[in-house]
This record gives C-alpha cells, structure tokens and sequence, in this order.
C-alpha cells in the first residue's frame, strides 16, 4: 500500500479559472481531499476528473499518476480509452446521418446490410431496426462469436460479417433489454453504410472535428500509442497492480475503441448539453438532442431507462443522462443533466475502480453551487390592474366549473375535478401573463384567453379552441 500513501491531490493540467474560483472556491478543497482519501483507500492509480456547466468546462484536476512505475501525473489532458461511451459516438452519428436524410432509426438494418441475417426463429415479428440496436432491445447476443474479452483478439469486422449467420436472435426484437457489444458494432456498421465513408472517417470528420477534439481518435495512430496512460488490473493481496495491455478493437471498434481526455471529452459534453443553443460547434439539432436523451425503453423497476446510446435514470428529483465505459483496466463515466446543462467526466486507469461513484457525488457536490450562481431569469413587469376583471366562476355548457382566483400576487386557474380535488392545490395551475388577456398555464403551457364585449366585458374564457362562460 506504499503507492497508495502518495495520491495527493495534483493540480497537474489545472490553472484555476475565474468562473471557478467564484463558482466552486467553496467546494474544491472539500473536493480534493474526499478525492484523495477515497483514491487512497480504493488503491487508486490515476484519475482525472472534469466539471461541465452551461457549455464551458468550469472545473477540470488531476490525481495520482498515469504511470505507477515512472510517477506520470494523471492529468486532465491524458489520453484514456473511453471504452462503451465510443457507444454514444456511434449513437450520435446515427442521429447525424438521420437529419442529413440518409437514414430513418425505426428503418429495418437490412436495409443498408444486406448480410445482417442471424438466425431467426421469430419469423412472425418485425425485422431488427436501428433504434433497437441503440435501445440495446435488438435481441442480438451480447457479444460477436469471438472470445476477445478472454485471449484479447478482436475480430475484423469481416470475420464478423461472416460469423454473424452462425447467431441467432434470443428474443424478439424489442422484447427485452440486453446490453450488446454486437449491437453497437452493427450499428457503426450501418454508418458506414449510410455515409458511404468508413466508420472513423465519418465520426472524425463529423463530430471530432467539429468540436475541435483534436486529441481525440477512433483509432490510436501506432505512433501516438506511447500518449495513452497505462492501465493497471485488480489491485492484489501485496498492493500491487500489473500493467495491461489492450489492442485496438477491431470489428468492435463502434462499441468500444475510442481514446480521448477530460478536456476533450468536455466538448463532447457540452455539445450534448446544447439544446436550444444556437454556437458554430453545435453537432445535432435540439430535437435530436431531446430524443437521445428521453427514455425509449424502461427497465422493468421503472428506476431507469435507455435513451439513444445513453443510460437515463433518476436520482432523487434529477433525471441524469450518460454512459460507463471499461475495457482492460480503463475505466470512464460522462454523466449529465440536461435541465441544469451541468456535466461531469471521470476517467481512471485500473480494473477495480467505480468511476460512476465518483462521478455522481462530485455532481452532487458541485450542481447546487453552480445553480445559484446563475443568474435569474430577468423579472418581467406584471400589470395586476385588471386581474379582478378575471376573477369569478366559469362553467361550460355541461356543467364543468372552474374558477380564477388571485392568490397573493399570483392568478390561478382551478379546475374542479370530479370526484373533487384530493388537496385544496389538487386543482391549481398558475396563469403566466404573455399579452393583453392571454395566459399560458403553468404545467401544460396551454394558452388561455379571456374574450371581452364591445364594452370591455368578459363574456367567455378561451382554452385552447374551447370555452367557459361567467357565471353571473
């Protein structure tokens, strides 16, 4: 446990910025030394770690070492495999090559591969489609026909193609959910189908360099190998760690090859936090954004659920998107919230750490700061003059009643509900004024309008294309 003693935190990589001293000063010695003292008592060689908020990276460390043996520092610029996030690479792409028109995510995949024909013995369902594939409900087995995670040779993707008719489906397509590292490489397949460029080509040229993650690779050029940190396996009995060795991943490459550091992957972040933004770098438009990040199957315990090439679960009342990665002693998590556009990067190099639990509580730590240090949405002039023209009871011509009540220096719309409201907010939205007479309704956004007579009476209350009239 010598080595362990040494995790002092480093501010390797990491000039303190402004919006971090004002933002954070008051969590990051906290941070340090619960980072230290965790790393330490988990035995942990290296991590880097890095904050994302509204688009910039806010806060961004080092801790420990990359290399055990010649005392590298771990920094927020060392390049790690990122391992299954390469998933949310893949998953991105394919969202690219649909709003080019190249492709549709409920399109059958033998449409753009003719070879994709494992067996079947679910003739009468539909045929696999590419949002199975990134939902992981295919019904694909897990891996390709290869044993890579025992002797660590991966197969070309042409061994693939042709072990494929050798594999069967394990269920219906959209029957169930089964992470699968076969899925996501028949999903880069379909890239390169679809571009009409190789797999890394396109990912390079459409999301790498438009970001400017130019220390990022699909594949790590043989000569650039000596850049990426050692990774170490499971710490044994005496403290000690072996060195791993980890090729690239052939056929796998889509589901798990991908290099990268926390200042890149910040980009990556940030563009996935860009909804409704309109910066030069932005990848995808905001609906695509959206559909990634909503759940399209949800896990049986209703906990949590996959979106497009992400995981989405709640914690608490956040609803946090993002993906794990490991592969041969490299371990990563991104995870994020796209309400409060805060991020958070963690990447490790041993086989025995948990790099989610880490994530999660720098996340908890950071985001309440980070929240209220943002400033509020500007406070816009309400005129309460005519408010008690509105107030009264509405009924429609089947008996439904509602009523508008001003409640402080709020005006409310309460509906009654049949059998009654259970609490006496049970019934309630809050009127937001947008024009002379027009309010949306707080929770649904629908518009209400309150319609007067020539002589400035109001004779009915608009929803939408139906209306209630005053009761006198």
């Amino acid at each position: 446990m010598k080595t362990a003693r040494v995790f002092f935190w480093l501010l390797i990589g990491c000039v303190p910025l402004m919006a971090q001293e004002s933002l954070l000063s008051g969590q990051i010695p906290l941070l340090n030394t619960w980072i230290e003292e965790k790393m330490a008592y988990d035995g942990i060689p290296g991590m880097a770690v890095g904050v994302v908020s509204e688009g910039e990276l806010v806060w961004k460390q080092g801790f420990g070492y990359a290399d055990l043996q010649d005392k590298t520092p771990m920094t927020p610029q060392t390049l790690s495999r990122i391992a299954s996030i390469t998933k949310t690479f893949t998953a991105t792409a394919l969202m690219q090559l649909q709003e080019m028109g190249r492709l549709k995510l409920d399109d059958p995949v033998v449409h753009y591969l003719p070879w994709f024909k494992p067996q079947n013995e679910f003739a009468g369902e539909p045929p696999v489609t590419i949002r199975q594939l990134l939902t992981h409900t295919s019904g694909l087995p897990a891996e390709a026909a290869f044993p890579y995670w025992t002797d660590h040779i991966f197969p070309t993707r042409e061994q693939m193609i042709a072990a494929l008719p050798g594999q069967a489906l394990l269920n219906p397509p959209d029957a169930r959910y089964r992470y699968s590292n076969l899925g996501l490489s028949i999903a880069g397949e379909v890239v390169a189908a679809a571009a009409g460029e190789p797999y890394e080509k396109f990912v390079e040229n459409h999301i790498l360099k438009p970001l400017g993650m130019n220390n990022t690779s699909v594949i790590l050029p043989q000569a650039q190998r000596f850049r990426l940190a050692p990774s170490y396996d499971f710490r044994q009995a005496d403290g000690q760690r072996s060195k791993l060795d980890f090729p690239e991943s052939g056929a796998l490459i889509p589901a798990a090859n991908i290099v990268s550091s926390v200042d890149d992957l910040a980009k990556y972040v940030s563009a996935h936090l860009r909804e409704g933004r309109d910066e030069e770098s932005k990848i995808l438009s905001s609906y695509s954004l959206r559909e990634m990040h909503r759940v399209h199957y949800i896990h049986t315990d209703w906990s949590s659920g996959r979106g497009l090439g992400f995981s989405v679960q709640k914690r608490g009342d956040k609803t946090m998107v993002g993906h794990g990665g490991w592969v041969a002693g490299y371990k990563s998590h991104i995870t994020f919230c796209v309400k409060d556009k805060i991020g958070v990067i963690v990447l490790m190099n041993c086989a025995d750490a948990i790099p989610s639990d880490y994530a999660y509580k720098i996340y908890d730590q950071v985001a309440p700061a980070l929240l209220k240090a943002r400033p509020g949405e500007p406070k816009k002039e309400i005129d309460r003059s005519r408010w008690h023209e509105y107030a009264g009871e509405y009924r429609d011509n089947w008996g439904w009643r509602a009523k508008i009540m001003i409640l402080g220096e709020k005006l409310i719309f309460y509906e009654n509900n049949y059998p009654a409201n259970e609490s006496p907010d049970g019934g309630v939205t809050e009127l937001t004024p947008e024009d002379v007479d027009r309010f949306r309704q707080g929770g649904n956004g629908e518009w209400l309008r309150f319609e007067r007579d020539k002589d400035g009476q109001i004779i009915r209350l608009w929803k939408g294309v139906n209306y209630w009239l005053p009761v006198k």
